[in-house]
């Protein structure tokens, strides 16, 4: 799959078949997310891959859009002291193109992925910490679910382009 048919084709996935992914695509996961962009190139990110079922229920209780049951769910995480004096802002920025990478990644694999917010809800980000016995530092920003989609998946790829939405100066 060449660059230009991935970004166009990735979709977000909410049905999966319950077969484990491979350790070797979940490296691939985490390599793509990390050769992302960063402000700086603080790198300020840190990715929980939970595998357990136990792990995963704690995740799913507290999702109140993230109900889904997938191989993994990649928590991906800012490193608090590591944006000191640094810029929050820009960490999530830094974490949000990790996280397309992960999407983009999964889709080139042949994964389904879906994204699901937990920044900015002070309610969510408190509990996904006390969730996973997450320590001091590290805060969640996001949560994607990752696994091979279900042949009941209904997910389509979208054409969101918008000629109103560009402007030529």
């Amino acid at each position: 799959m060449d660059a230009i048919e991935n970004i166009l084709t990735r979709k977000s996935v909410r049905q999966f078949e319950s077969r484990e992914i491979e350790q070797e695509k979940i490296d691939l996961l985490l390599k793509a997310a990390m050769a992302s962009p960063s402000g700086v190139n603080k790198q300020p990110w840190k990715f929980i891959v939970v595998k357990s079922e136990e792990n995963k229920k704690k995740v799913i209780d507290n999702m109140p859009f993230g109900k889904y049951s997938s191989s993994i769910i990649i928590i991906t995480c800012v490193r608090d002291l590591e944006t000191v004096p640094f810029n929050h802002d820009l960490a999530y920025c830094d974490l949000s193109s990790a996280s397309e990478n992960i999407l983009l990644m999964a889709n080139a694999l042949g994964l389904g992925s879906v994204w699901c917010a937990i920044y900015p809800h002070k309610g969510r980000i408190k509990a996904i910490k006390k969730a996973l016995g997450l320590p001091i530092g590290i805060s969640p920003f996001s949560a994607i679910y990752v696994g091979y989609p279900s042949k009941d998946d209904k997910s389509q790829v979208k054409d969101k382009f918008k000629e109103r939405n560009i402007e030529y100066l």
